[in-house]
């Protein structure tokens, strides 16, 4: 049985005691309040990539002499590669003040290194270096924020039953302070606890990667864009 937002706004309501179960039904002001409230909690849940808890591949293609590309609902970017003839490559992420503030050769074009992601309205803007010298297929692993919804939408078709319910819970507190009421502290308590577990659900990979060679990362150099196309084995 699918478990829609309708049901979703309803059960919210009860557990804020803005209604008594068996004895009130939820009105359809109160359903588009609870619907406007709703998409307020999924959008701000994207703010902590760590509440998110899927991670998504996106599949992109590079363009000649193209340095940034637009990537929608992106919140974090776990990993990016490249494809060039049969063997696929991984680029190295990099920090604002490091991309963005490091001398280098500009207009260079040739296989892609490095990256760097900064989120902008709508999702974020990821720019690559060296500029791509032709297509390329890229994949990325990140979070990706989650969708608005609308009435008589099926979660579950989208959503793991253990996420709604922590939905449930942080509608039911919007709600309250909605109406300018106390969201009780047993209640308050299980939103917490059920966020503090879910910060570990799909957690970024913190494991360290070692890089092959005699000095770790090979810097993006301008000599390299033609001798080895950016790339050293």
């Amino acid at each position: 049985m699918a478990y829609t937002v309708t049901k979703l706004i309803t059960d919210s309501y009860y557990l804020s005691g803005r209604l008594s179960k068996g004895l009130q039904t939820i009105t359809g002001a109160q359903l588009n309040t609870g619907l406007s409230l709703l998409n307020s909690v999924l959008a701000v849940k994207s703010v902590n990539e760590r509440l998110i808890p899927y991670f998504s591949k996106y599949e992109f293609t590079a363009e000649p002499d193209t340095e940034v590309y637009f990537i929608p609902h992106l919140i974090l970017a776990e990993t990016l590669t490249f494809n060039y003839q049969n063997v696929r490559y991984s680029m190295e992420p990099m920090g604002r003040r490091e991309y963005q503030g490091s001398s280098r050769v500009n207009n260079i074009t040739s296989l892609m290194f490095d990256y760097n992601v900064e989120r902008c309205k709508g999702g974020a803007n990821l720019s690559m270096y060296f500029l791509p010298d032709s297509n390329y297929p890229l994949t990325l692993w990140g979070k990706f924020s989650l969708n608005s919804v609308v009435l008589n939408q099926d979660l579950e078709a989208t959503l793991d039953e253990y996420y709604i319910e922590l939905l449930r819970y942080a509608l039911a507190e919007y709600i309250c302070h909605d109406n300018n009421i106390a969201f009780q502290p047993q209640n308050k308590e299980k939103l917490e606890e059920y966020e503090q577990a879910f910060l570990d659900v799909s957690a970024p990979d913190l494991s360290l990667v070692k890089m092959s060679g005699l000095g770790g990362k090979q810097p993006s150099l301008w000599g390299q864009a033609n001798l080895g196309r950016g790339w050293t084995v």
